[in-house]
């Protein structure tokens, strides 16, 4: 765009130094005589615009840095504006440049799949002679489709479902630090599975007027049930532990959001604040053992709980 203008400019401080009949190819339909001299290309769309701007005018396109309080847009046949309001809830508002451009409009239905596959296995391996003869494998996986209804511009409401299953078996770990200070597991293994339902309200902010690129926050009140055994030798008999659990979690969890195509978006979100109650029953060899109430919260950026995303949007 400096690059455009500066021509233009060059342009202009040629016609003024040769007059007006020097004026370039642009105007030759009018049947002008050209001299010689430097010329200028533009594409045939700005043809008008340049000799508008030749002839005095201010501008030959948009200026797209300049944000405008009226704008406006047309979705499904209606006006809406471009930029929202927002409300000020500071005695004095201190202006960051910063403003809530219309991301996804009232009344779309978004529909997305979030899915995850892990695995990690060894086989006999190695470890600077101390952890020795290890061979173990866990497999993760988990699937959660969505769907949500934005009630207003930029803010909607869903439900989420989730699928999440794991496994891990340990054949054999051995640790050797000293000839006192060594031991060995094998014949491991754990199981758990999960299901999940949540309500989801998300809160976006669109960062550029093409309405690409914004950033969201979203809160989900979430209820899941499950089941895990795990099974040990101890004593030199096979012991399993069956334990079945509900939990219910309040999360918050930031974001971005990218529409790669006109109705499909690319989202990436963490978790970065939660509140959870969990209670759960415990079985050992088919024999009740016991059972627990546990609840906590946790404020921080948890690396594990990063979550990838594709959104349809109609």
């Amino acid at each position: 765009m400096k690059r455009f203008l500066l021509l233009i400019f060059s342009a202009l401080a040629l016609i003024s130094a040769r007059g007006e009949d020097s004026i370039p190819a642009v105007a030759a339909k009018k049947d002008m005589v050209v001299p010689d001299g430097k010329y200028i290309y533009i594409p045939d769309s700005l043809q008008n615009d340049v000799i508008n701007l030749l002839r005095g005018g201010k501008k030959v396109v948009d200026d797209e840095d300049a944000y405008k309080a009226d704008e406006v847009t047309i979705v499904n046949g209606d006006t809406v504006p471009m930029l929202l309001k927002t409300r000020n809830f500071a005695r004095e508002r201190f202006n960051r440049g910063l403003y809530n451009h219309l991301f996804i409009p009232k009344g779309r239905w978004a529909f997305g799949l979030t899915a995850a596959y892990g695995e990690f296995t060894t086989d006999d391996l190695d470890l600077l002679g101390l952890l020795t003869d290890i061979d173990l494998n866990i497999h993760t996986f988990s699937i959660k489709p969505s769907v949500a209804y934005f009630v207003r511009n930029n803010i909607s409401v869903g439900l989420r479902f989730g699928y999440t299953s794991m496994k891990g078996n340990i054949d054999s770990f051995n640790v050797g630090i000293s000839d006192d200070m060594s031991f060995s597991l094998n014949d491991v293994m754990y199981r758990n599975e999960s299901y999940s339902a949540a309500l989801t309200l998300s809160q976006y902010i669109g960062l550029s007027r093409r309405g690409r690129f914004g950033i969201f926050n979203e809160v989900e009140l979430a209820f899941s049930s499950g089941n895990s055994d795990f099974r040990r030798p101890f004593g030199g008999e096979a012991r399993e532990t069956h334990t079945t659990y509900m939990d219910a979690a309040l999360s918050f969890s930031p974001g971005v959001c990218v529409f790669i195509m006109d109705n499909v978006s690319f989202n990436v979100s963490f978790g970065v604040f939660g509140y959870h109650l969990r209670n759960e029953k415990q079985k050992e060899n088919g024999e009740d053992i016991g059972n627990r109430f546990t609840s906590g919260a946790n404020f921080r950026f948890n690396i594990f709980n990063i979550n990838f995303g594709i959104g349809i949007h109609i």
